[in-house]
């Protein structure tokens, strides 16, 4: 069974067609969306960011195929992005997933967090247990598609560097938690 979503055709780039471009604003930005720089990078989230990881234990795990304007654009990640000012990074993560992928609140519980720091900003990871199976849905611009990838075929796809970096560890870590709960 496919259990991927699709965007809808969006904007193009006149010298390839195939570049999505951002989307228009149509209200003020929120002061969390801006980059930050330090001697470890670059990265978005003036406030942090967080970015939740769905876990169906009958279909895998939730992936956002990123459009190709955003930041590392193409690559496969979670559902995420910038948190607000004062805002509580399992709250924030619950409120992009839901802005980006209609993940319902009250289909998941709270696994575990894990945090990347790297002084001047921070990464939460929300490793969310499925509770209610749903379909997600496409929200917003930001993503090309959604799906939910069995664990066996999450590295066989063009995985995010952040994420491509942690999947190890939050697998290990998610499966050990989660089979208690089986």
């Amino acid at each position: 069974m496919d259990h991927s979503v699709t965007a809808p055709p969006s904007g193009t780039d006149a010298h390839n067609p195939h570049l999505q471009q951002p989307p228009a604003r149509t209200g003020p930005r929120d002061p969390g969306d801006a980059w930050v720089e330090g001697d470890r990078g670059r990265f978005w989230g003036r406030f942090g960011a967080a970015g939740v990881l769905a876990y169906d234990p009958d279909r895998g795990v939730l992936l956002q195929h990123r459009a190709q304007w955003s930041h590392n654009g193409g690559t496969w990640g979670l559902p995420g992005g910038a948190l607000h000012q004062g805002e509580d990074a399992v709250a924030g993560a619950l409120r992009e997933a839901h802005e980006e992928a209609a993940v319902p609140g009250e289909n998941v519980s709270v696994l575990f967090t894990s945090v990347l720091d790297v002084g001047y900003w921070s990464y939460t990871t929300v490793v969310l247990f499925v509770t209610d199976p749903f379909e997600p849905v496409i929200s917003d611009p930001e993503s090309i598609e959604l799906l939910w990838v069995p664990l066996a075929e999450v590295d066989a796809r063009e995985l995010h560097p952040g994420f491509a970096a942690a999947w190890p560890g939050l697998r290990t870590r998610m499966l050990s938690l989660t089979d208690a709960r089986l």
